[in-house]
């Protein structure tokens, strides 16, 4: 076997391995990550699976590493293709909202929040730098809908930011426990009514 075929091979069997972890983080959390069930899921043992992952912890920060990606991906990516301002915040609030559909149980960026709060560690601290950059792009998008002027030159980046999160969570919330269609109907409601209270003209 040449070493490409065994580096890509190598790869592939990686991926398969994070494919199903990010499953069951979906739908018990990082916590809920076990080398042993997770190997006997994909056909290996735990020596095996701890050849492509060191420690349990690695593997946990790898699957935070894929949904940091796949919410990038489905979010945020798209709606750069969008023009500056009010279109493009609004492309990605629905998006945003648009991914509790997508999450095959939860979503692991929102689940890491939860469980690693209070914990201090590596995990922590990628959680903390993730959202740390979630919110400074929310507030370019804000800082951008002000410069076309469609937003007021007074408004507070950071807060409105902080808003929006706040819109976002509690569509999570509801998507879960009383229907998808009726949380996003009142999470767009919602937002539309947030962003003409930030209006730069009752017109704008």
């Amino acid at each position: 076997m040449s070493t490409l075929t065994a580096t890509n091979k190598g790869a592939a069997t990686r991926d398969a391995i994070l494919e199903q972890a990010y499953g069951i983080a979906c739908s018990a959390g990082l916590e809920g990550l076990s080398i042993g069930p997770l190997a006997a899921a994909v056909g290996m043992s735990k020596s095996g699976v701890f050849a492509h992952f060191g420690s349990r912890e690695d593997l946990q920060l790898a699957v935070l590493d894929m949904a940091g990606q796949r919410f990038a991906g489905y979010v945020l990516l798209p709606a750069l293709q969008q023009p500056r301002g009010l279109v493009r915040l609004r492309a990605i609030v629905n998006a945003w909202f648009d991914w509790s559909r997508h999450t095959d149980g939860g979503c692991v960026l929102l689940g890491a929040v939860s469980e690693y709060d209070d914990r201090p560690g590596p995990l922590r601290d990628w959680v903390v730098e993730q959202q740390k950059r979630w919110r400074q792009v929310l507030g370019q998008a804000v800082q951008l809908a002000i410069d076309t002027g469609e937003l007021g030159a007074d408004t507070d980046t950071e807060q409105l930011a902080f808003e929006i999160y706040g819109l976002a969570l509690i569509v999570h919330h509801d998507a879960g426990l009383f229907g998808f269609d009726a949380a996003t109907e009142r999470g767009r409601r919602a937002f539309e009514r947030l962003i003409r209270s930030y209006a730069s003209s009752p017109t704008a």
